[in-house]
């Protein structure tokens, strides 16, 4: 089988979708396939929508011989694929992420408003731009082939804004990497608590309130420390796995990969209530409102006392699911032979 994968990042790029792409494709070419993946080069300093127009000619070449064409993003990549797929006749799987509606609606304005709330409170708040993004897309979910979703939290808030029928978005959880040693005591004897957050300065990424919950904390104990995220993916991960514990207190994030990332390496976590995984990982997470400067503050000073901590760490030891690449890579071949029938 021939697979083209249409993505807007691939490593050494940071981010869940990137991330993705090279799982599956690794699978996929173990398992004898062929696979391309066609990522975004020096378009990306390109104006929108000359962009997508220079990227539909890349996947338009790129299609004879292939099977289908599979897209772990909803817009950059998978819009130009879109159409290059319907002159081809192609199959074409997406894999929603996040919202790039949402995250660029409150990048313009300012307004933090959460995921869950966003279809609700702003589409008549559009500019013509995010009116032509929300037309788009819908378009996008209407003519695609198969939709996958990581959790059905993001799937219930596209539901109806975006037309979905449920029984034609099906749910493929996201990676969960089997854990890695973590030494409890050595983590309770570091001099500093660091707590890692991986975010981008974004404000969706609602980096003010957490920074100013940390300083709160830091008044009473200077031992504890923020550390965000670097731009390099292997140094990150070395930061997680030095890390007293990762925090994720964002207006809202789907399957955040800090977070499971953080599991794998045994570390406690305190993550936004606003995410779809709350349900798989309510039993070992500390979970905080994201609009809250002083729950955010307290959720890091409980987390911060040695028997609570150690508590979480045997919660973390003792999460045992897993979700790897090959399951994933199967999952997707799976809905597109179900999508020839």
């Amino acid at each position: 089988m021939k697979v083209l994968i249409a993505t807007g990042i691939y490593p050494p790029d940071l981010g869940g979708p990137a991330q993705y792409a090279r799982g599956v494709e690794e699978v996929w070419k173990k398992e004898g396939h062929t696979v391309k993946v066609l990522s975004f080069r020096f378009e990306r300093k390109l104006p929108t929508g000359i962009r997508h127009f220079y990227y539909f000619l890349r996947v338009l070449f790129s299609l004879p011989g292939v099977d289908f064409v599979f897209s772990p993003d909803t817009f950059s990549a998978a819009l130009p694929a879109l159409l290059a797929c319907k002159l081809f006749r192609k199959k074409l799987i997406i894999r929603t992420g996040g919202d790039f509606l949402w995250e660029s609606y409150v990048e313009r304005t300012g307004e933090l408003v959460l995921l869950k709330d966003f279809y609700a409170t702003s589409v008549n708040k559009f500019n013509g731009k995010e009116r032509i993004v929300f037309a788009l897309l819908k378009s996008l979910f209407r003519h695609a082939d198969a939709i996958i979703f990581s959790t059905a939290w993001q799937r219930d808030i596209f539901e109806k804004p975006y037309g979905l029928n449920r029984h034609e978005c099906p749910l493929v959880e996201n990676f969960y990497g089997p854990q890695k040693h973590s030494d409890i005591l050595q983590n309770m004897r570091m001099s500093k608590k660091v707590f890692v957050g991986g975010a981008r300065e974004l404000r969706w990424k609602n980096l003010p309130r957490v920074e100013e919950a940390f300083k709160r904390v830091q008044e009473k104990d200077a031992s504890i420390v923020f550390q965000l995220q670097t731009s390099d993916r292997a140094k990150f991960l070395q930061d997680i796995q030095s890390s007293y514990a990762v925090i994720v207190a964002s207006l809202g994030d789907i399957s955040p990969n800090t977070i499971l990332e953080a599991i794998q390496y045994g570390k406690p976590f305190i993550l936004t209530r606003e995410t779809g995984l709350y349900e798989k990982l309510k039993d070992i997470g500390v979970w905080v409102n994201p609009e809250s400067v002083e729950d955010i503050a307290e959720k890091i000073r409980w987390l911060a006392d040695e028997e609570n901590y150690k508590e979480q760490c045997r919660k973390i030891e003792a999460f045992a699911f897993t979700h790897s690449y090959e399951e994933i890579a199967d999952e997707i071949l799976q809905l597109y032979a179900d999508s020839k029938s």
